[in-house]
């Protein structure tokens, strides 16, 4: 199979007739702004500005809770259901991870921003929980925990 080159320096994919046609498929390769973006799923937002706002919200919320899921759930006990619940808990916590990466790679700013603000909200509140639960340690025992 031989690849051609148009006038713009784009590659050209080799026709086969048993693979169907995916040429008017683009995908954007550089940050913009705009409404005008895919995120995740064919046809959301779909080019609806309040169904943009909500994919912003969506996104920055998954982010914030990518940074809340990663304190961990508490395995009290090594039982076989403990160590299966604390896999979900991974499990899930991974699917929002991946969601955000798939999000992000939409190259709009938008969704870029309320990314890195979900997660970084989310680990102000994470650093600042693990901060008053020292605290609440320290003066109840009347020592320094370790930090």
């Amino acid at each position: 199979m031989s690849h051609t080159h148009d006038h713009q320096g784009n590659m050209d994919m080799p026709h086969d007739q048993n693979m169907p046609m995916i040429m008017n498929m683009v995908m954007q390769m550089n940050f913009y702004w705009g409404k005008d973006v895919t995120i995740l799923f064919k046809g959301w937002p779909n080019n609806n500005l309040g169904m943009y706002i909500l994919s912003l919200f969506f996104v920055f919320f998954m982010a914030f809770g990518v940074e809340i899921m990663s304190m961990g759930p508490i395995m009290i006990n090594k039982r076989p259901i403990g160590i299966i619940q604390s896999g979900i808990y991974n499990t899930l916590r991974m699917v929002l991870v991946y969601f955000v990466m798939l999000a992000v790679m939409s190259f709009n700013i938008g969704i870029f921003i309320v990314a890195i603000l979900g997660h970084g909200l989310g680990y102000v509140v994470v650093k600042f929980r693990e901060l008053v639960a020292a605290e609440t340690t320290t003066d109840s025992n009347g020592t320094d925990p370790k930090v």
